[in-house]
């Protein structure tokens, strides 16, 4: 979806600017990101990601909630270490790590679950400040605010993505409130050979585990039976129906909420290279498919 950012003079002053460098260092693009830029430099102490980006209000992204949760989950070893910030700029260390694909989601299911669990269950002894509550319902409908306000081209299809939203949160299964990460994209995972990290905190907050469950089986193209798998793995036993339901509409959720964070991308979001027309219509496609396999098993409306 993304291409290769081009450096301007200017980010690169500021980047050589910042105050942290031991020696010359050098400078290349990190790809992936859709919102941000992301920068390895290179100096005498090794390597260094350098995330530029400002709030996000249209998406609830506030950096300096993400600047704590970094240091929070760096904190509790999930995370590398942040080595500096300034309003606007995070550095963290870079690590010798495989960044994630679809395919190692689904190969490495027991490994992820059980970092995910044990992350779910640990940063809330980490974070500080005001708590975030992250529910992909409220995200949606207030998405649906967002794009009527901006004269979204999608407008007319705001009605029944509002009601897709009512019908699937009606049938979630009640979950204890742990904090979730909330983006868990192939890409937020990393494999250093010894272990699993997560990276990109942005939309981190308190939620149910089924967000995250979802998220990370509906973007890797998970199997029902992949999904099953991640179920038991996460709770560690085998899944009821209610729970099997649960997944399977916040799935579709998940796949929502990520097409309407495009769709408001298109409207406020300019990153270089990115197509987010295309990334919106690439999940309402996989939407469409998840939504016809929930409904050819569970029908329409909520039992």
């Amino acid at each position: 979806m993304s291409e290769v950012r081009a450096i301007t003079a200017e980010r690169a002053a500021q980047i050589e600017a910042l105050p942290i460098w031991n020696g010359p260092i050098t400078i290349s693009p990190l790809t992936g990101g859709i919102s941000n830029e992301s920068w390895l430099v290179e100096d005498d102490a090794g390597g260094h990601v350098v995330r530029i980006g400002k709030d996000f209000p249209f998406h609830h992204v506030l950096r300096d909630r993400e600047l704590m949760t970094a240091r929070a989950a760096e904190e509790a070893a999930f995370a590398p270490a942040v080595e500096y910030a300034e309003p606007g700029i995070m550095v963290c260390r870079h690590l010798r790590a495989r960044t994630y694909g679809e395919a190692d989601v689904r190969a490495n299911i027991g490994r992820i679950a059980a970092l995910v669990r044990a992350f779910h269950e640990t940063m809330p002894h980490h974070v500080s400040g005001p708590g975030f509550m992250f529910w992909p319902f409220h995200v949606v409908r207030d998405y649906a605010r967002t794009l009527r306000e901006g004269g979204s081209h999608m407008v007319g299809r705001l009605p029944s993505y509002l009601a897709l939203a009512d019908e699937l949160e009606a049938v979630q299964t009640p979950l204890p409130i742990v904090f979730g990460h909330n983006d868990l994209l192939p890409t937020n995972l990393l494999d250093d050979g010894e272990r699993l990290w997560l990276i990109d905190f942005e939309y981190a907050g308190f939620s149910t585990a089924m967000f995250d469950l979802a998220g990370l089986s509906s973007n890797a193209g998970f199997s029902p039976e992949e999904s099953e798998a991640l179920l038991a793995a996460y709770f560690g036993r085998a899944p009821d129906e209610p729970l099997r339901r649960s997944l399977a509409a916040m799935q579709c959720a998940s796949l929502l909420r990520e097409a309407m964070w495009s769709m408001v991308s298109e409207l406020h979001l300019d990153a270089p290279g990115t197509d987010y027309v295309a990334y919106t219509q690439e999940n309402l496609r996989r939407l469409d498919a998840a939504l016809d396999a929930y409904r050819t098993r569970y029908g329409n409306a909520p039992r």
